[in-house]
């Protein structure tokens, strides 16, 4: 069995059942596993897709993403998805170091080709809605199906999904998820929604973040409800679909959740079909949450990360939601604990790192057996996060991972933005902190220490700094301002002390 097979078992019980609504189109449970079953074909015969073999993606949440992921579980191959905020060169990194024999990408990400064409000669583009050079389209390659598109040595251990995630050394790093982590995070999320085949799933976060994946969106198809997909988040479209479609459940980072509150039509918005909203990523703002709650809606928190699937630590309908700030017990199947230094536990009230085990957490760094080591412990994944529990078990967060920042929903480390500017020839030294904003939690600030030659002026400067980190890296990464100093606070080893350039007053 792989878990393919759990959307054979709905299309079978209910084939005219829809599965996803996108676009004003449906596609039926049936109709569903039956574009499973000719992707998988096609991808075997006509590109040699195996166990094993990895496909990436690069775009807007559509259909065909889900489609992807459960024809790779019955191939057995890794699916890798690619943010598509990020700049080309770090596509191209994650494809290399992935070493992805098929790219799957749409039309507005066409402009990757020619660097990809010339440094990854072996991936085979496959366009979703466009023919791209050297390669056919999505429709076309099912045209091609033919064979069984099984593989027989396929089972839920199996890897299914590699997503990086920016890494403290400077570049990302792949968490390998198996098939059974998502299916026992699909168990969790039943258990933290109440969710059932009744039950309509609203998708507005991107499907490269586990996420906007796996907290809502695989598990309601495991359990035979229906899902609407968004392209991406827009507050007008999903409170429009909220008031028209109607869902039950959906999920929103704190920044989607403050853009739809500042839509002019939330105060009048029909809410009425939300049994719940989901939220995580950061920590919440209790505020976000009463104005949710003010309009009859309840707030259920999740914690995790893409090491964990993300679900491992939740509130959940039907249980304790007045623990304010709290987010959850430790999920249906998996254990967390609050440790010191040395992984002793720690009691209750205590301040330590959390850990996380169970069949939901990562296999492994792909590749990076170092980094691996690191963060798994007798099967216990050290998240890097602060935090404590009280008497009866319950969480709280108290920091960010290490020195991450949080910017919209998205992860930025400071490592990766340092590693860029340091290549710039007029930085002698670097150290990037993350800075409060009211619309996106944090953004990227740069403290930045001039090679003592540098003769270029200092607005210059900013403006030629800026334009190299958008070479680099996603626009979300810029920082918003650099700031010109003498040294950088450090360590007696050497690290730069993230914490006290938090307390430097900004000059």
């Amino acid at each position: 069995m792989d878990l393919a097979t759990v959307i054979e078992r709905n299309a079978a019980f209910t084939p005219d059942k829809p599965a996803i609504v996108f676009d004003g189109a449906t596609l039926s449970y049936r109709a569903f596993e039956q574009r499973i079953a000719a992707t998988a074909q096609a991808l075997k015969s006509e590109l040699g897709v195996g166990r094993g073999d990895r496909v990436a993606i690069l775009s807007l949440n559509h259909p065909d993403y889900l489609v992807l992921l459960y024809t790779c579980a019955r191939l057995g191959a890794i699916l890798v998805p690619l943010n598509w905020r990020l700049a080309a060169a770090e596509q191209l990194f994650i494809l290399s170091d992935a070493a992805a024999k098929v790219v799957v990408l749409q039309q507005a990400f066409a402009a990757l080709l020619p660097q990809l064409a010339a440094a990854l000669p072996q991936t085979r583009p496959v366009g979703l809605d466009f023919v791209p050079a050297g390669g056919l389209t999505f429709a076309a390659l099912l045209d091609c199906a033919r064979g069984d598109g099984r593989n027989p040595h396929t089972d839920m251990s199996c890897p299914l999904l590699n997503v990086y995630t920016s890494g403290t050394t400077g570049r990302p790093k792949g968490a390998v998820l198996r098939q059974e982590a998502l299916f026992w995070n699909a168990v969790m999320s039943q258990h933290m929604h109440a969710l059932t085949s009744d039950d309509h799933v609203l998708t507005v976060l991107p499907f490269f973040h586990v996420g906007g994946l796996n907290i809502q969106t695989t598990p309601a198809l495991h359990h035979g409800a229906t899902v609407t997909i968004h392209d991406r988040f827009a507050p007008d479209t999903t409170l429009s679909t909220i008031a028209t479609a109607r869902p039950t459940l959906t999920v929103l980072v704190p920044a989607t959740m403050q853009a739809v509150l500042e839509h002019p039509s939330w105060e009048t918005a029909d809410l009425s079909s939300l049994k719940a909203i989901s939220t995580g990523s950061t920590i919440v703002p209790p505020a976000l949450i009463d104005r949710f709650v003010a309009r009859g809606v309840p707030v259920l928190q999740v914690y995790g990360s893409t090491e964990t699937c993300p679900i491992s630590i939740y509130t959940r309908i039907g249980g304790d939601l007045t623990r304010r700030g709290s987010t959850g017990l430790p999920g249906l199947v998996c254990e967390a604990a609050v440790v010191d230094d040395d992984s002793i536990e720690l009691p209750p009230g205590a301040v330590g790192e959390i850990v996380v085990r169970g069949p939901n957490v990562f296999f492994e760094y792909w590749g990076n057996a170092a980094a691996t080591r690191e963060a798994l412990h007798d099967g216990w994944y050290r998240t890097g996060d602060l935090g404590s529990r009280d008497a009866d078990g319950y969480f709280w967060v108290h920091d960010r991972k290490k020195n991450m920042i949080i910017s919209g929903g998205e992860n930025v480390y400071p490592a990766e933005i340092e590693r860029v500017l340091l290549g710039h020839a007029d930085v002698a030294d670097v150290g990037v902190v993350g800075r409060p904003d009211p619309k996106w939690d944090e953004v990227p600030l740069a403290f930045v220490v001039r090679r003592a030659d540098c003769a270029t002026p200092e607005e210059t400067l900013r403006s030629e700094l800026a334009a190299h980190v958008l070479k680099h890296l996603a626009r979300f990464k810029l920082p918003r301002e650099f700031i010109f100093v003498d040294d950088l606070p450090r360590t007696a080893l050497g690290k730069v002390q993230h914490f006290r350039l938090k307390e430097r007053p900004r000059e």
